[in-house]
């Protein structure tokens, strides 16, 4: 379906105009929303899934397990039918209301990527893992010190104030711990280690004096402050069960956090229902004048006009929406003179993992559901290149107490089955690899010329794969992780490739980096396009290389630093 065979429905202009319009409201939608709200811009949210209010819509947050239909599993008949989204990490019964269906929103895997979405206000920022490690200088510089890619516009002493205005919002907890590879930032008190945990993290250190395993950073309100008080959000109550919505506000979303914080501006408007087919661009005026959208239901084409734009729909859906916003001035996609848009796709590499037992202490155990997990902070490829790969890892660990020691039960059923059901089995330790992967021209996406969705949009073609450098982390990470747990004292230690296709990290990022040359980049230094200075995208689609550290806080620094600047070139009448 082409631009010109819409029947526009405009509403007329005036209605339809506002000073800005963020496309998506997941994480860093719903952090421009906040940002330009607070500086008293009109915004408009777009956002193609369902609306979603915080603890209204949490429709499964307090079952309990007996009161799910089948006790928390999906049915053969749904896994059959949706192969690809059931795979998906936090994905079950009590959690699918936030995850798409396989059929609704179809793409073509070149090579195999499985792609993760949750569509509805919020978006991921209601199944996000929360991990909010802050990148370090390294990660900034490493690309270019070993030459596996190009130099960011920007660096760690750039995002560090940002950084820290965004913790302060929505609330992480963690320690200072001094670590180079994984700056300290603005905490509230971490959940505590387990007493195999803490173990594990004296044996490491005997052992490993470069080595540190600390208290990962994670967005759970432990000790409220009054900002937190005054979003309407409450203490984390290590319930475990965050990825069903928090009727608590214990974690950080965008549903219970920045969009209700916009609301009470007076200046957001949020539209469901509303895909985004392109963002229109204006040959007189040089700059993109608004955003063209498909109901969700009706099919009905509606443009909506703003001075700013911002592109959040996620990395892969705002390269998408970015190329298919054709012009005469952009044939190949909006701002892409330079042929480079959707290429240097990346991912973060998670299929390795090892899992172990350790003896004792039997007469110990922990309370509640701890929602966090320990971390190893990355110790390769620091101050020099140590390895024969690039970039570096992070390592997540835990421990815990096997829920059912089979051992001790006599039999499969019965008095002496339900016996040991009372007691905890033994001590089990895992450590699993969060990897850095190299942004590569041939890693890409790019729009089918031929097939389309039911909104008349070109589909997406995924074209993204690992490479030796990768096969080389992975047995990296294998070996050193076996030899900490044995020396940390673990017995019958595992280490496993899961194989897994890239995707599933749901950590994509790329297509449309940032970068000080629009030769080689689409981005300057404020996440704007090099040659349409009105539209700012700052999703993973922004990012110059993958780091190794969780990306969300990043993706929400450089959000607001973005609206920052949108709105002082605002006032001087620059966009």
């Amino acid at each position: 379906m082409s631009i010109h065979a819409f029947n526009i429905n405009a509403k007329g202009t005036a209605s339809n105009t506002f000073d800005a319009i963020v496309i998506g409201s997941g994480i860093s939608g719903g952090w421009a929303a906040k940002e330009l709200c607070d500086h008293g811009l009109k915004t408009l949210v777009l956002e193609r899934g369902r609306n979603v209010t915080h603890v209204k819509d949490y429709p499964t947050a307090t079952k309990a397990p007996w009161e799910f239909k089948h006790r928390g599993r999906m049915t053969k008949d749904f896994l059959q039918e949706n192969p690809l989204i059931s795979k998906a990490a936090g994905f079950a019964e009590d959690t699918a209301h936030f995850f798409i269906r396989d059929q609704d929103h179809p793409y073509i895997q070149e090579k195999p990527f499985d792609w993760i979405r949750g569509y509805q206000v919020g978006g991921k920022s209601l199944t996000w893992g929360r991990a909010c490690q802050r990148w370090s200088p390294f990660e900034f510089t490493a690309p270019v010190r070993y030459g596996y890619g190009i130099a960011w516009p920007i660096d760690y002493d750039t995002v560090a104030p940002w950084y820290a205005h965004v913790e302060k919002f929505i609330g992480v907890c963690g320690t200072r711990d001094g670590i180079d590879a994984m700056p300290d930032g603005e905490f509230l008190p971490p959940f505590d280690l387990n007493c195999v945990e803490s173990l594990i993290q004296q044996k490491i250190q005997e052992h490993y004096p470069d080595r540190y395993l600390v208290h990962a950073r994670w967005a759970h309100l432990t000790d409220p402050q009054p900002v937190h008080l005054q979003q309407g959000r409450a203490q984390c109550q290590a319930r475990n069960l965050c990825m069903r919505g928090c009727p608590y506000g214990g974690y950080f979303s965008s549903v219970s956090a920045t969009l209700p914080w916009a609301q009470q501006t007076g200046h957001l408007t949020v539209r469901p229902f509303s895909v985004v087919h392109s963002i229109i661009y204006d040959e007189q005026q040089g700059k993109a004048t608004g955003v063209r959208v498909i109901d969700a239901n009706t099919h009905q084409a509606t443009d909506y006009f703003a001075r700013v734009i911002f592109v959040n729909a996620s990395a892969l859906n705002s390269n998408l929406v970015l190329l298919n916003s054709i012009s005469d001035r952009f044939p190949n996609g909006l701002g892409n003179d330079n042929g480079l848009l959707g290429k240097y796709v990346a991912f973060h590499n998670y299929r390795a993992s090892v899992h172990a037992e350790i003896a004792g202490p039997e007469d110990r155990y922990y309370s509640g559901r701890n929602p966090t997990e320990p971390i190893i902070a990355n110790y390769r490829n620091l101050h020099r290149q140590d390895t024969d790969y690039v970039g570096g890892f992070t390592t997540f660990m835990g421990a815990y107490r096997r829920r059912l020691d089979e051992r001790r039960a006599s039999a499969p059923v019965g008095a002496a089955y339900k016996a040991a059901l009372t007691e905890p089995g033994g001590w089990e330790v895992y450590m699993y690899m969060q990897g850095e992967t190299i942004p590569k021209i041939s890693n890409h996406v790019r729009l089918s010329p031929d097939q389309q969705d039911r909104w008349g949009i070109p589909l997406l073609v995924m074209s993204v794969d690992y490479d030796d450098n990768d096969e080389k982390m992975i047995k990296d990470f294998l070996t050193q992780s076996t030899d900490m747990l044995a020396k940390a004292g673990c017995t019958h230690i595992q280490p496993y490739d899961n194989h897994q296709a890239p995707g599933l990290d749901i950590h994509e990022m790329g297509g449309c980096r940032m970068g000080r040359d629009p030769a080689s980049s689409l981005l300057n230094e404020w996440n704007q396009l090099h040659h349409c200075r009105n539209v700012f995208v700052t999703d993973g689609a922004c990012m110059t290389s993958t780091g190794n550290q969780s990306p969300s806080l990043l993706y929400m620094a450089l959000t607001a630093r973005a609206a920052d600047h949108a709105v002082d070139e605002l006032k001087k009448c620059n966009l």
